[in-house]
């Protein structure tokens, strides 16, 4: 108990030291596809700039992250947006090659590819005459 009780006062501490301020986070709607070649995550994202965004694979689980900036474009009169950040999580399944996932944004949209390795895809098998 004594553990977590520190942990939690070393979280709080970082937080207030720093200034982070607590901001909700939501995970963004997301569309997965598979093909021969590759899974693709498609994540809406809008307002995030390739900046604010980040991907991490760590023991087979995909974290997507990204934060919306809040503009100040002058004087503020009313408001309906909240800032917020976006998260979501992924288990990437066995199979796919870890060194060549690659992900673009491009106007709020972030796309994921996630290559299978070559002994997923599938191939076809020759067959030779016997004779």
């Amino acid at each position: 108990m004594k553990r977590d009780n520190e942990q939690m006062m070393k979280g709080n501490d970082t937080e207030l030291a720093e200034g982070i301020q607590q901001r909700p986070a939501i995970a963004p709607t997301v569309d997965v596809f598979e093909n021969k070649d590759e899974l693709l995550i498609v994540a809406d994202v809008p307002g995030v700039s390739k900046d604010d965004a980040t991907i991490h694979l760590e023991k087979g689980k995909l974290t997507l992250e990204a934060r919306r900036q809040d503009e100040q474009r002058g004087n503020l009169l009313g408001a309906e947006f909240r800032a917020f950040d976006y998260r979501r999580s992924f288990l990437v399944p066995q199979g796919i090659d870890a060194d060549k996932i690659v992900a673009e944004l491009s106007n709020g949209v972030l796309r994921v590819h996630l290559p299978k390795a070559a002994s997923l895809k599938p191939r076809q098998i020759p067959i030779k005459s016997a004779g």
